[in-house]
Order: C-alpha cells, then sequence, then structure tokens
C-alpha cells in the first residue's frame, strides 16, 4: 500500500533547549493526515536535494485535532545535517511533505513495570510514551543529553523514576548502556522501550534484555537504533542491513 503523502505549513517554531527546536505544523493540508494510534508515532519528512528527494525520520510529539497542528522534535547541532539546520532556519508559511504516519509501540496496561531509554533523538517518544501511561504505572526512564541545559519537563506517572544522563565528552550510548544495565530489576512483566545511537542499543542494550534478562520479544519489540554515529540516515540503513545480515548468518 502506498504511504500517504501529505502537504503541511509551518506554523511557528520554538527552541527548547539549545539542541532541541519544535516545529509546529498545519495548514490547509493537516485535514488530510491519520495520526497514529501509537505513542512512537513517526513521519519521513521529504526534503529536496540536487533533483532528488531526501527522507528524514521523525516523531511525531503531539497532534492536536482541534487546533490543527502537528508537533516534532528536531536535534539541532549547528550546520550539521539536514533537517536540524532547516528546523533552525524555517519561517511560518513555508511548507514541506512528508510520509506517514508509522508506528508500532504504546505502553501496555498490563505490563508490571516500564523500561524506557533513549537519548535526544528518542526524547520526544520516550515524553509522548509516559504521557500516555495510566497515572498507576511504575517503572524507570533514562534519557541521556549533552547536559543539563538539554533536560526538559516531562509529564509522567509518579511511578516512573526519570533519570538524566548528561553525556559530555564521553561516547554516545555509553551511559545509557551503564544505567541501563546497572538499574534494580524489578518483578514482574516489564515492557521495553529502547532507542537511540545503534551500536550502543543494537549492540549492547537489545543483547542484556533480550539474552541476560530474557525478555520475550513481545514485551521488547522495540529496541532499535534511531542513528548510527558518523552515517546519515542512508547510511545508517545500510548499516543495519549489514548488521541483519550478520546476525542471521549461523556460527561456524
Amino acid at each position: 500500500m502506498a504511504r500517504p503523502r501529505t502537504t503541511l505549513t509551518v506554523q511557528r517554531t520554538e527552541q527548547l533547549t539549545p539542541h532541541l527546536i519544535r516545529v509546529h505544523f498545519g495548514g490547509p493540508g493537516f485535514a488530510a493526515f491519520q495520526p497514529s494510534e501509537f505513542s512512537d508515532s513517526y513521519v519521513k519528512f521529504i526534503f529536496p536535494r540536487d533533483g532528488i528527494e531526501v527522507l528524514r525520520t521523525y516523531t511525531v510529539r503531539s497532534v492536536d485535532p482541534v487546533a490543527g497542528e502537528l508537533a516534532a522534535d528536531f536535534v539541532y547541532h549547528g550546520a550539521e545535517g539536514i533537517a536540524g539546520p532547516w528546523a533552525a532556519s524555517v519561517q511560518p508559511g513555508e511548507t514541506i511533505d512528508l510520509y506517514g504516519p508509522g508506528g508500532a509501540y504504546s505502553p501496555r496496561a498490563d505490563a508490571d513495570w516500564h523500561l524506557l531509554a533513549g537519548d535526544e533523538s528518542a526524547l520526544p517518544a520516550i515524553a509522548a510514551a509516559l504521557q500516555a501511561m495510566d497515572a498507576a504505572a511504575v517503572g524507570h526512564a533514562f534519557v541521556e543529553v549533552a547536559g543539563p541545559d538539554d533536560e526538559l519537563a516531562l509529564d509522567k506517572p509518579a511511578g516512573v523514576e526519570l533519570t538524566w544522563l548528561h553525556r559530555g565528552d564521553r561516547e554516545p550510548g555509553d551511559l545509557l548502556a551503564d544505567a541501563v544495565r546497572n538499574t534494580p530489576w524489578r518483578d514482574g512483566r516489564v515492557q521495553v522501550f529502547i532507542h537511540g545511537e545503534a551500536k550502543a542499543v543494537m549492540h549492547d542494550l537489545r543483547r542484556y534484555i533480550r539474552r541476560d534478562r530474557d525478555v520475550p520479544a513481545e514485551w521488547a519489540n522495540s529496541i532499535s537504533g534511531y542513528w548510527r554515529r558518523g552515517r546519515t540516515e542512508e547510511g545508517f540503513r545500510e548499516w543495519k542491513r549489514d548488521l541483519a545480515a550478520e546476525e542471521s548468518t549461523p556460527a561456524v
């Protein structure tokens, strides 16, 4: 089935932190946008570059059907990348096309506890998941950011402990992996949501959750990388294909 393509108009932008910009979209095209039921709902923004369409994937932070607006948060590191600089310079009234939405994860009410972890790229999805949880939910949420100025106020259940990890000069994902491995493991069924820098997530934490902690796939089906250090999104997709092929090859 063809992916829905929608044209949205930029309404306004907000500088949430030194490295995070929220863009609000709406306009006439919003009426054609069909929101996803999942808290990790994502869209693929289409950026024309040199006669081709370059896609960049971002989580939908929120949808307000009454106001007719969609919000998405963009990680910004100066001139690096495509989407971040665009978010920093875009003006109200400009339009952009997108595909989607997609999605697969929402907090389960029958989980005994929740474990969420990610870096800036996963922060919108973690924030949306915390906001969607039942008020009685319990668990742990870890968010790795550059420093204290990158923290955000998040709505969450009182029983979910939120820990901010300040990366500083360390490699992305190192603190996150340590924090998840060292957190006290609760009894009962845990639902896991972990996303971020792919090497830390897919080589370390996915193995830890699925093998060491023996969490079944149905309770840990949202563990993957959102990006790979030193690679564009196109290069990251190639890296994931190579990793999948490597993991599917029987050991000799």
